[in-house]
């Protein structure tokens, strides 16, 4: 995933061409529920084809090119739903594939090396992916209702003692555990002769860091703001 050339996305540019140039891109369309098959559809025609607001699209896609909007882009945005689709489906991604995925390298280096390194391994990546699920309940539980419900009605829902301030601190850093875990594999634990498997294992660390990233400037820069905006000035105050 290493690129020495990034570009700034706009709506004239085709996907096709931007995929061949950073593949993890690929994740931005899985996390919109769109077709890898993109033929020769413009990032325009792509997001009028799936009901994707655009400058939704366009902001996160450029975070995963590795520009950050500024905050004229993000006090522009206005479908909130979009972003919330977005973040809905990052969480069934690492519920549901990044966690086995690591799960049974894990099990795979366990079986060839029964050591305390792998249980150590196995204890950390099982603590920290507690707290990630827990994290990601939350959100599907209490965030995300309460912003839905916050938009339909253009003021604070009734009987709803839930802010973007709680949120906030309610929102833990799940991603310098991640760097620990990878920290621990790349400076202290040595395992002869199993390149392919550590190979795979720390692929997808890196893979679910990246991610996890965008996934949190979203949340923390993008989404929380745009919700604090509706809390103070309601639609139809």
């Amino acid at each position: 995933m290493y690129q020495t050339h990034k570009t700034f996305i706009t709506p004239d540019m085709k996907l096709s061409g931007l995929i061949n140039e950073n593949s993890s891109l690929l994740l931005l369309l899985e996390h919109f529920e769109v077709d890898f098959a993109v033929k020769d559809r413009t990032v325009e025609q792509l997001c009028t084809e799936n009901k994707i607001d655009l400058a939704v699209f366009l902001v996160i896609g450029n975070l995963y090119n590795g520009f950050y909007p500024d905050e004229k882009e993000i006090n522009s945005l206005t479908d909130i739903t979009s972003i919330i689709r977005f973040l809905k489906n990052s969480h069934r991604f690492y519920k549901n594939d990044k966690y086995p995925e690591l799960r049974y390298f894990i099990q795979q280096l366990h079986e060839k090396h029964d050591s305390e390194d792998i249980l150590l391994i196995e204890k950390f990546f099982n603590d920290y992916f507690e707290e990630v699920l827990e994290h990601l309940d939350y959100e599907d539980g209490v965030v995300f209702p309460y912003i839905i419900r916050l938009i339909e009605e253009g003021k604070i829902p009734q009987n709803s003692d839930f802010s973007a301030n709680d949120y906030r601190d309610h929102h833990s850093d799940i991603e310098t555990k991640l760097t620990d875990l990878k920290n621990l594999l790349l400076k202290y634990i040595s395992l002869k002769n199993d390149f392919s498997v550590r190979r795979k294992f720390m692929f997808g660390l890196f893979e679910l860091e990246f991610d996890l990233n965008i996934h949190s400037i979203v949340e923390d820069k993008i989404l929380l703001p745009l919700v604090g905006k509706i809390e103070v000035e309601p639609a139809n105050g």
